[in-house]
């Protein structure tokens, strides 16, 4: 039986330094001879690593990967401040970082470990009254972001290397959606005194995507082939939820069920071992999230 989501799914990518998330997506249209390509997860053009993007239908599921927790590993230079909060951005203060101690910049990491309240980097993609905030900095306006609250699960430092005036301090960030890290950089610079900025920036993992799974653009130019399947997907990224034909069915129609104690979201999974739908208990029914297999294909 021929699939008509068979090439569909989620492909991930070992971002190069130096591309945007959108000049990704552009070399997957090429790749994969389609326009349906999209990202979930943007990293900005410094950054390396795990890009989770979504060929053909697999678009459709990129807004349910969002908000997955996330991993970094990441640099922060101590002793200067950027206008972006990372390298790409000019220098606008500097401070001589060699006082500062080993123990007074882990006592500020715990300080910022758990759930916070984060202001994102002025250069984000946050939306300030309908215009993307890293658009209204570059325009010269001012940009006024509230705290919103994140979780960092694990804020742990490893090598701490003295020259120049400065610190560089390497790390392995985990936490939750939402957060991000230039903001932990320049906060923790903030809170010793002399300001702060990521050096490096490289994703390791997009909820249970992981770097040893992603490969270069130029892997992919020569093998163009998806990561996971549709199917493998929804089944690698939620728990399972097995369902009878009828109730396929049902659910591929966008009808919903009787409930059944869920908490949080499954994937609804048939007898033929093929995904249908995410679905989530919402009051007295177990309502579709996302059919990924509706009745009219």
């Amino acid at each position: 039986m021929n699939d008509p989501l068979a090439a569909s799914g989620i492909v991930v990518v070992d971002k190069p330094q130096g591309l945007t998330s959108h000049d990704v997506v552009a070399r997957l249209r090429r790749i994969f001879g389609t326009r349906k390509v999209g990202h979930a997860g943007t990293l900005d053009p410094m950054a390396t690593g795990v890009l989770v993007a979504g060929i053909e239908r697999g678009t459709k599921l990129l807004a349910h990967l969002v908000a997955h927790d996330k991993v970094y590993e990441t640099t922060i230079r101590l002793g200067a401040s950027t206008t972006t909060d990372d390298a790409e951005g000019d220098v606008v203060d500097t401070h001589d970082a060699s006082a500062v101690t080993d123990e007074a910049i882990r006592a500020e990491v715990a300080r910022l470990t758990g759930e916070i309240m984060q202001v994102p980097s002025k250069v984000s993609a946050i939306k300030i009254g309908g215009r993307r905030a890293h658009e209204l900095a570059r325009a010269g306006e001012e940009v006024d972001i509230p705290a919103r609250p994140v979780t960092i699960h694990a804020f742990d430092l490893a090598e701490m290397r003295r020259h120049d005036g400065v610190v560089d301090a390497d790390a392995r960030v985990h936490c939750s959606s939402g957060t991000y890290v230039r903001s932990l950089g320049r906060d923790l610079g903030a809170a010793l005194g002399v300001g702060g900025h990521l050096i490096a920036l490289r994703r390791l993992r997009v909820g249970p995507f992981t770097i040893s799974a992603a490969r270069t653009l130029d892997q992919l130019e020569d093998a163009p082939a998806l990561s996971l399947t549709l199917d493998e997907a929804l089944t690698r990224a939620w728990p399972v939820l097995d369902v009878t034909e009828e109730e396929y069915a049902a659910l591929a129609m966008g009808k919903w069920l009787e409930p059944r104690g869920l908490k949080g979201v499954h994937a609804a999974v048939g007898p033929d071992g093929r995904a249908v739908a995410l679905v989530k208990e919402q009051g007295k029914r177990l309502a579709t999230v996302f059919v990924a297999r509706p009745s009219t294909l």
